[in-house]
């Protein structure tokens, strides 16, 4: 389980997170909602420890890691698919997904179940990521963090620029993760989302984020009850 406790982050003098909790727990999709500009990818990076905290703790699998370096972060089971997906344009998509196995020995083959989430890939692996869609970077961006069998998943906007198939597709595979696991072990999503419907869909958990700091939680399913649309309608 992740668990985030009081975190506060700055960029000069501004407050950017306030007190922020939040827990992610596995077979769950957790889902952080909130206008543009209101601390969530912040929040996110700072999971990953691309961006320090000021104060607070976050910890995984009981043990702190606040203090990690991303790399460790990602080797104790994180896997973190950035907004704007951050491909290498110029490697083939079989390059890319082997970026996700960076840690570990050269000769360790790209998992078969990537092809299994998202069979499109298989039909892809000598094109440079450059050249497909931005539906298609987006499958295998997710891929490639699934590529060392991560036990959290946190996504940055997933369905940003996405056509509605390939949207349907991604929630597919999250939602599977979350009730299937990965390689036999139960896996823990974090979405941060601004496609309402799509977040409401796979929401077993929501948090809604405003002016840096979470001011609604609850089960997905009282989401509509609880007017949670209103809250992050731009």
């Amino acid at each position: 389980m992740l668990t985030v406790q009081n975190i506060n982050q700055y960029y000069g003098g501004s407050h950017i997170l306030r007190d922020v909790s939040l827990t992610a727990a596995p077979g769950k999709v957790t889902v952080l909602l909130g206008r543009n500009g209101v601390g969530k990818t912040t929040l996110l990076k700072s999971l990953m420890g691309l961006v320090p905290i000021k104060s607070g703790s976050i910890t995984w699998g009981g043990q702190p890691i606040h203090n990690q370096a991303p790399y460790d972060r990602a080797r104790a089971g994180i896997g973190f698919v950035p907004q704007g997906r951050e491909i290498f344009g110029r490697l083939a998509v079989e390059d890319n997904l082997r970026m996700g196995l960076a840690y570990q020995s050269g000769s360790t083959p790209v998992p078969e179940h990537l092809y299994t989430l998202f069979p499109v890939l298989k039909q892809m692996l000598g094109r440079r990521g450059g050249d497909l869609s931005g539906g298609q970077q987006q499958q295998f961006a997710i891929a490639r963090a699934l590529a060392p069998s991560p036990r959290l998943l946190i996504l940055d906007e997933p369905t940003e620029g996405i056509q509605p198939s390939i949207i349907k597709d991604i929630g597919r595979v999250i939602r599977q993760l979350a009730d299937e696991g990965l390689d036999g072990h139960p896996v823990a999503a974090l979405l941060c989302e601004q496609y309402y419907d799509f977040a409401e869909a796979l929401a077993d958990e929501y948090l809604v984020m405003e002016r840096g700091e979470v001011i609604a939680r609850g089960p997905g399913s009282e989401m509509q009850d609880q007017g949670i649309r209103r809250l992050v309608a731009i």
